[in-house]
């Protein structure tokens, strides 16, 4: 990211379990001029997620020292030691590419690049119908204990004050008719360019 250089990016933000990820394939499998943000993350790769793919998978202490180094446009620590952040290396690859950003992330970190990216982001927050369905679906995941679904729970009742903080509300409640309104606005944004 070259400085003074103005990019479009694409945010999409959601608690776990809301649906987000099935909304970014739909987005990646349209054929728009957009490429995933891989984000770096110091948790361990859940199912058959691979490093360089769904996430660069660090150490905590390697992600801290590119902490200090300024290797992040933005970073947090989502739960004690637990880093998730979006390298600027991985800006500069995409804009090379003359793509557009598309960041799949957790709603803080969602918040922090719209602040940094001003108008040239579109941020979206993918609302899940209820926190009982969102409950529901992160135990037919089977990726996480209950303690941890819980804990996602909780985390997710509290994200879902901050969705007034995006520019568009997706309710995920219905797929097709979420993937027709998600399309429509990212075409709107894309068409701005």
């Amino acid at each position: 990211m070259k400085p003074g250089k103005s990019i479009k990016v694409l945010i999409i933000s959601a608690p776990s379990g809301a649906g987000k990820s099935t909304l970014v394939n739909h987005l990646l499998d349209a054929g728009l001029p957009l490429l995933f943000s891989i984000s770096a993350t110091s948790r361990k790769p859940r199912g058959t997620e691979a490093d360089g793919v769904e996430y660069y998978f660090i150490t905590a202490g390697e992600f801290r020292r590119r902490i200090s180094q300024g290797q992040f446009v933005e970073w947090q620590e989502v739960y004690r030691d637990h880093y998730y952040g979006t390298l600027r290396s991985e800006i500069d690859r995409i804009s090379n590419e003359g793509k557009i950003p598309l960041f799949d992330v957790d709603v803080q970190g969602g918040i922090n690049l719209k602040k940094i990216f001003g108008n040239d982001a579109l941020s979206l927050f993918i609302m899940p119908p209820s926190v009982a369905e969102l409950r529901s679906r992160l135990l037919r995941r089977k990726t996480d204990t209950l303690e941890q679904i819980e804990m996602r729970v909780e985390k997710a009742a509290s994200e879902i004050l901050l969705a007034d903080r995006f520019d568009r509300v997706i309710v995920n409640d219905d797929l097709d008719r979420a993937c027709s309104e998600i399309m429509s606005v990212v075409n709107a944004f894309i068409g701005e360019r």
